[in-house]
């Protein structure tokens, strides 16, 4: 049977939940990606996914499938992977975050880059809220972490949506996917290893949280 090993170790009720859970992925890139073949691969059915970019071949060194669909939009090119999601081609925004009806889903899972759209979602959403920060311009996916966005260490990124929660009176708490090895370059650069663990452990995170 497809799922008898993941349920060996969820075990039959756990993994009911699973299959019985209704997930939002926003991006679908570098972390959101490996999040979505995980998801899947475990048992969830009920999954949204919300991009609007389109692959290029800049993409390919990170992103799931991205070599064989250069120039199409993401969410359609993973729905033929994935049958079974979902597919929305919108551009996250604070205002379509204002719009979107979150209340269906039982986690909301953040692989976005965009900081304005980052802080509107966590304002909005952060009871049910995981949130990748800076997975870019390291190495080593040993230092992958699940911590508080309160308490990450070595991450700019994250340190600038702590100030900026901050100047908006935010007193909420969720957790992150976060790395404390400090960035080793200034420029864009990825390495898979890492994005693609940041995009493993938000589905272990996700998975937990759901049926354990």
């Amino acid at each position: 049977m497809r799922h008898t090993r993941t349920k060996l170790v969820f075990g039959e009720d756990a993994h009911a939940k699973l299959q019985n859970a209704k997930i939002l992925l926003l991006g679908v890139g570098g972390v959101g990606s490996f999040c979505l073949d995980c998801l899947y691969r475990s048992g969830v059915r009920d999954i949204t996914i919300i991009d609007f970019d389109r692959y290029d071949v800049t993409n390919q060194n990170r992103q799931m499938h991205s070599e064989m669909h250069e120039g199409e939009l993401k969410v359609e090119a993973l729905k033929t992977h994935y049958p079974e999601v979902i597919a929305i081609a919108e551009k996250i925004t604070p205002e379509w975050i204002e719009a979107f009806d979150f209340e269906p889903y039982d986690l909301i899972l953040d692989a976005i880059d965009d900081m304005r759209a980052k802080l509107a979602l966590i304002q909005k959403c952060y009871p049910k809220l995981i949130c990748s920060v800076g997975s870019a311009k390291r190495l080593d996916p040993t230092k992958i972490e699940v911590r508080s966005i309160w308490k990450t260490e070595g991450d700019p990124f994250a340190s600038k949506i702590r100030n900026e929660l901050r100047k908006r009176k935010f007193k909420g708490d969720f957790s992150c996917i976060c790395s404390s090895e400090l960035p080793r370059i200034k420029e864009k650069g990825s390495f898979v290893a890492v994005t693609g663990g940041f995009g493993l452990a938000m589905c272990s995170l996700a998975l937990r949280k759901i049926a354990l």
